[in-house]
């Protein structure tokens, strides 16, 4: 995962501790508003708040809040979900909790009120309580866990190839992700069956019950769209302010996983196309921007394709870590002139130039965790992070047939030639041979009745939430109002001015944007 820069946004959270001081609260008995028992909220542990300013700790505290593991059953028992809360700096102009969730699924949001200083206008921190949560199944929370310990773990999951293209690699890849979906039927208990976003919209409906508001206001990046857009269908009268940034589409991922998955691997290469032409068109500025650099791309992805290569100075890259790190870097521009100058340093290795020595890679030799996330940054971890798959082959419909993801990965190969086969060795290949799940799954309507519209941003040239999705968002909420985003990257709250301005009036004043705003980031990538 990458280090926080600048602006700390949804793909680059602050790491921090790994547990927090809490103390006790009553048993939730089911899922009403009148049966949620109020959040007891205590001290964070000082680790917690290392990177907030002396001066604003005060205004921080945590919890640990049980909600049932079942909510058709609460007799089943509970799972612990982590909770912390900024206060708001005005009190007497407090509006209400605003929630906030990062994306993945399998992002962990507790800490996301440290960051909230970077991330919203001054106004929303003055007039709300900023609360992060870690999902069931998340970090600080009640975790799900397939495996009994780290050395179990590193046997499955270091089996399988991001990039599967021999037959032994598609073979050994395959294999793994039956091991790991028996390691999950074994050992992860009754969670696994409950780890649906519906499960976590009724968690957070417990939740915005526990902090005392009538109404939920909500801010969700990226696979948090798709929480907030279950929840304001589930629980319409109990949504007040919704805001999705970086959407997905509701009605296909859960209606088609496999469909879904294919064109979101094109959202990675229409991003990708962009940023190769902006680096073409910003030679001055981006290193590989000289000569053709779709050509000299696609020149490095065919020889990885063969074998690794090895760099001047004796490290190797292979196809694995050369698609996940793009595929990573694309996320945030404030990576792109760093990989431009990756990029030209593998060109410059298959063709050696006199006088010109190659840089070190930086960017792609980053870890990039297979990068399956829509959302990348969580805090930091120590644990295997199996409620991805939880969630995913939860609420994506995918046949569990894996002898067909062979040929489907080069069908989206011959489609998108940098992301295709990698996206299909991913939930499709894991999801094939997941273990059985609870059919609590909103799949739909989406055209919600709450009162309010919600409100939308989407970039033009995000990678992992392609525009078109949140155009769809828009379309199937219907009560929604879309404002477009000239930028690159994931999701945009936080670095663009226009677009902070218009998610603080609409969760201060519930004033939406004019029909077909467009607003732009602050910075551009080069």
């Amino acid at each position: 995962m990458h280090v926080a820069t600048r602006r700390v946004r949804l793909r680059r959270t602050l790491a921090v501790a790994a547990s927090v001081l809490v103390t006790g609260t009553a048993v939730v008995a089911g899922t009403s508003a009148a049966q949620a028992s109020p959040v007891t909220w205590g001290p964070c542990e000082k680790a917690v708040l290392r990177d907030v300013p002396l001066t604003e700790r005060h205004l921080y505290s945590c919890a640990k809040y049980p909600v049932p593991v079942d909510h058709a059953d609460p007799g089943k028992g509970t799972v612990d979900i982590a909770m912390m809360r900024r206060a708001a700096s005005e009190p007497g102009e407090r509006i209400g909790s605003l929630f906030l969730n990062p994306g993945g699924p399998g992002g962990a949001g507790f800490d996301m009120p440290v960051g909230a200083v970077d991330r919203f206008d001054p106004a929303v921190l003055e007039r709300f309580d900023v609360v992060g949560f870690d999902p069931r199944g998340i970090d600080r929370s009640t975790r799900l866990r397939c495996f009994r310990n780290a050395e179990q773990a590193d046997a499955v999951l270091g089996r399988m190839s991001s990039v599967p293209v021999t037959e032994g690699q598609i073979g050994t890849t395959m294999g793994a992700y039956g091991d790991y979906g028996d390691a999950c039927a074994k050992n992860a208990g009754e969670l696994q069956r409950h780890m649906s976003t519906a499960d976590v919209a009724r968690d957070l409906d417990l939740m915005r019950a526990g902090v005392g508001d009538a109404q939920l206001n909500f801010v969700g990046f990226s696979y948090g769209t798709l929480l907030g857009a279950t929840y304001v269908n589930i629980f319409p009268d109990r949504s007040r302010a919704i805001v999705l940034d970086g959407n997905v589409d509701p009605a296909l991922r859960t209606a088609d996983g496999v469909q879904y998955d294919r064109e979101r691997a094109a959202g990675f290469e229409l991003a990708l196309d962009a940023y190769l032409k902006r680096c073409g068109a910003e030679a001055a500025k981006c290193a590989f921007g000289e000569g053709d650099t779709r050509a000299k791309f696609d020149e490095i992805r065919t020889v990885l394709r063969r074998g690794p290569i090895a760099m001047p100075d004796g490290t190797k890259i292979d196809l694995d870590q050369f698609t996940d790190a793009v595929s990573s870097a694309l996320y945030d521009p404030e990576q792109f002139r760093q990989l431009g100058s990756d990029l030209q340093g593998l060109h410059l290795t298959l063709h050696p130039k006199a006088g010109l020595i190659p840089d070190l890679l930086r960017v792609l030799q980053l870890p990039a965790n297979k990068h399956r996330k829509d959302a990348v940054g969580d805090a930091e971890k120590s644990y295997v992070d199996d409620s991805y798959f939880a969630v995913n082959c939860t609420d994506k419909p995918f046949p569990k047939k894996p002898g067909l993801v062979p040929a489907i990965a080069a069908q989206w190969e011959s489609e998108s030639p940098t992301f295709g086969r990698n996206q299909a060795f991913s939930d499709l290949a894991g999801c094939s041979q997941w273990p059985p799940t609870s059919p609590d799954v909103h799949r739909g309507p989406w055209a919600h009745r709450a009162a309010n519209p919600v409100l939308l941003f989407g970039n033009f040239y995000d990678p992992a939430t392609r525009y078109e999705f949140s155009r769809r968002m828009e379309g199937e909420l219907g009560n929604a109002r879309l404002v477009s985003v000239d930028a690159f990257g994931h999701a945009i709250l936080g670095d663009s001015s226009c677009a902070d301005s218009r998610a603080a009036d609409y969760l201060i004043n519930l004033r939406v944007p004019r029909p077909g705003e467009v607003c732009r980031p602050d910075e551009q990538p080069f």
